[in-house]
């Protein structure tokens, strides 16, 4: 089975859950490109998704997602206005929802929960999940220790249900290597930030096309909150407060409000500018049409590429 047999899509990628950027608006473009496009709730209540549930559903006939971070104080009504709304696909993360899947797939509901360890995928494939979403630490924002290559195989070998790799992937090449390693399909984000449509602010935009390999970095890895960012200035100096042994609070407050500075604002230097390592494939600001249908094109080039070997 590939990823868009199991939601319905043309092609078998998932847009991430981008906090303040995958909104209903540009979830409907993912998807009307054939992708599945998410809505990210981030820290909403749960009439704020219900309405970000139906602009989306008002700008496309095709199937997408809402992402739902379990640590949300609103969790509960969230989960129950999915249920109320039909949303075609939940992913999920930062915990476990298996007390919601039930009632999910009650109501027809494929739940794809995000992890980055082995041992969490069993307890989620357990809890009955549809497949699994398998996040490497090359990607942007909230990541954990292991690599997609050496996670993605790992859990493919754990688990009885499917996997989808996420981290580190922005070209055709790198989608066959996730097909390769077991994968049904793959979740992007990084290269989705150059996209016309994607409603980050143009300096923002420009730091994913400029950034070369080595311009982004892990910040709270020492207090337990690893988070990967282009770097500037308020990385820079978010380090140099880790060192000195700043709390987790303290450091929360001096990162309050970042990423919606680099979002909305286009503050490049202390605002949170979330990319992965592959935003040096990034170089070009394109239609999202444009990019989802390039990566597969790609994919099968490399492909037959690889066979004449």
């Amino acid at each position: 089975m590939k990823l868009n047999e199991l939601i319905g899509t043309k092609y078998p990628l998932i847009q991430g859950g981008m906090a303040n950027i995958a909104t209903a608006e540009f979830a409907a473009a993912v998807s009307n490109a054939g992708a599945l496009g998410l809505i990210a709730s981030g820290s909403m209540d749960a009439e704020k998704i219900r309405e970000q549930i139906r602009i989306c559903r008002s700008l496309t006939d095709k199937p997408f997602g809402v992402n739902i971070m379990m640590m949300n104080p609103h969790v509960d009504e969230i989960a129950q206005v999915m249920v109320e709304e039909k949303v075609p696909v939940v992913t999920t993360g930062a915990g476990n929802p298996g007390k919601y899947i039930p009632a999910w797939k009650e109501a027809g509901i494929k739940v794809l929960p995000v992890t980055a360890t082995v041992a969490l995928a069993r307890r989620l494939a357990r809890s009955g999940a549809d497949a699994l979403i398998i996040e490497g630490t090359e990607a942007g924002g909230h990541v954990g220790e292991l690599t997609t290559m050496a996670l993605v195989p790992q859990v493919v070998d754990a688990v009885d249900i499917p996997v989808i790799a996420a981290g580190g992937i922005a070209s055709g090449r790198q989608v066959l290597a996730a097909f390769a390693l077991g994968a049904i399909g793959v979740q992007v984000g990084t290269c989705l930030l150059v996209a016309e449509e994607c409603p980050i602010h143009e300096n923002y935009k420009q730091a994913v096309v400029k950034a070369g390999d080595t311009d982004t970095v892990v910040t709270g890895r020492i207090g337990g909150v690893p988070v990967r960012t282009m770097k500037n200035r308020m990385t820079k100096e978010y380090l140099q407060r880790e060192k000195a042994g700043a709390t987790r609070e303290e450091l929360e407050e001096f990162t309050l409000g970042a990423l919606r500075k680099a979002v909305f604002d286009g503050d490049a230097q202390n605002g949170s500018m979330m990319a992965g390592q592959v935003a040096g494939l990034c170089n070009e600001v394109k239609p999202v049409r444009e990019i989802i249908e390039e990566l597969f094109v790609g994919c099968d080039n490399a492909y037959k590429a690889l066979a004449q070997l």
